[in-house]
């Protein structure tokens, strides 16, 4: 299961990303939408430890991304 909680990113005075919360379930497909610049790519580069959250949580089956990267990635499909 993937948790993102209050997620949020600037890049100096841009908002990328600005409190996402979503949970996907495992065994449920899960769609991340919206117009270019919205954030999802941001999102998801999060939540595989690429960038780091300024603010909120990311884990993947329990596993902090911040925390646990590794394990967190290693459960990515």
């Amino acid at each position: 299961m993937i948790q993102i909680e209050n997620l949020s990113k600037r890049f100096g005075p841009l908002v990328a990303v600005d409190g996402v919360s979503f949970t996907a379930r495992n065994g449920e497909i899960t769609g991340l939408v919206g117009p270019n610049g919205a954030g999802k790519t941001t999102t998801l580069r999060m939540l595989y430890g690429l960038l780091a959250a300024d603010r909120g949580r990311a884990r993947v089956d329990g596993f902090d991304v911040a925390q646990a990267p590794r394990e967190a990635r290693a459960r990515l499909g």
